[in-house]
């Protein structure tokens, strides 16, 4: 619920336990520059740029060993980890930003390449990814066969998001968000064609969501609810994740049981729901169906941001893209100057270039 009457993007407000500089959310964006896992000082310098973004919602970063799905993704399972992330934070802090971890364990989306030497690739049921997936050391390789979690992986997993929920906390951030969309762990539950369990996760709507909110209910118990977010993605394709009859009713059920939960923000992309009636009617019904803070993301642009900040659809607005190639993207939007054009062929890779250098605009 919108808290403040006050919806112009670019001035300070006030929701629930969130004092933000502005309305605008750097939308979580993988960037593969951690190598080893471990957040770095270049990771620092980019986060830090860009902290004049109301909220800044970090890339994702893994809960686990098995999480770990891309080549250079970060984690947040260790103290190395957490110490490397406690620089990310203050750095952000000093700078008056607000910053939170997307919590992301990527399931079936891996490969072994990708992968610590014991970790495991795990999945609601052993269905593997169609296609393939770039690894540093073997170039473009198929994905590989996840195992089905047992009973034991699947508690092991929980206990894992609460953990690195708290490690989170330890390490500077202002709170987490699970990421529950784009076809990684949690939404692979959530999906019939994925997960043929027929077990207590799997079958009807209600065991597909039972995972994903014991994730939920762990993150909250470690951490309190006023610092969990989730981001989901209706009617998402992306990763292999067919569509299915029940999605409405799916993500109808899923928002009223997170609102009964009082987590502290719904971030929902967009750009699938778009492409169907019945996806807009569930966008339409994201007021109704969740009392507390809605983050929306996709493609938005100035005039956008300002109509559906003022038409209340939103509390906050996300922007992924344009703060990659955008330091400053905030400061730019405000007052109408030109954006610096992003280079796709570097956002994933492993170096500085398309990561650190683009220039602040020039007065």
């Amino acid at each position: 619920m919108n808290t403040a009457t006050n919806t112009n993007p670019f001035e300070p407000v006030e929701l629930r336990s969130l004092q933000l500089k502005n309305r605008l959310v750097m939308a979580p964006m993988t960037r593969s520059r951690a190598a080893g896992h471990v957040p770095n000082e270049m990771m620092l310098t980019y986060y830090a740029q860009r902290a004049s973004a109301g909220l800044i919602i970090t890339e994702g970063i893994s809960p686990s060993p098995n999480g770990l799905g891309y080549s250079r993704i970060p984690g947040i399972f260790n103290k190395e980890q957490i110490a490397g992330w406690k620089k990310v934070t203050d750095a952000v802090h000093e700078k008056g930003g607000k910053i939170f971890a997307q919590l992301m364990h990527t399931g079936r989306v891996s490969h072994p390449a990708n992968m610590p030497e014991g970790a495991k690739i795990i999945a609601p049921s052993s269905i593997p990814v169609e296609g393939e997936i770039w690894t540093d050391s073997l170039g473009m390789q198929p994905y590989a066969q996840p195992q089905a979690m047992t009973s034991e992986d699947i508690a092991d997993t929980v206990r894992e998001h609460a953990q690195a929920a708290k490690n989170a906390v330890a390490a500077g951030f202002d709170g987490v968000e699970i990421h529950g969309a784009n076809g990684y762990l949690l939404e692979q539950f959530m999906n019939p064609h994925v997960n043929r369990r027929n077990d207590a996760y799997g079958g009807n709507i209600e065991k597909r969501l039972s995972f994903v909110l014991e994730v939920v209910d762990a993150a909250i118990e470690a951490i309190g609810k006023d610092k969990v977010g989730v981001r989901l993605s209706p009617f998402n394709t992306f990763n292999s994740m067919p569509a299915y009859a029940e999605t409405m009713e799916t993500y109808e059920t899923l928002m009223r049981e997170l609102d009964d939960r009082g987590v502290l923000y719904l971030h929902v992309i967009e750009s699938s729901a778009r492409k169907s009636d019945e996806g807009e009617q569930l966008l339409s019904k994201l007021r109704t169906k969740f009392d507390g803070l809605v983050i929306v993301n996709g493609g938005y642009s100035k005039e956008s941001i300002e109509a559906t900040l003022a038409a209340d659809r939103a509390d906050l607005v996300a922007l992924g893209v344009p703060f990659i190639s955008n330091p400053d993207l905030v400061h730019r939007l405000e007052h109408n100057l030109p954006l610096n054009p992003p280079l796709p062929e570097a956002f994933y890779s492993p170096d500085d270039k398309g990561y650190t250098d683009y220039p602040f605009y020039n007065n």
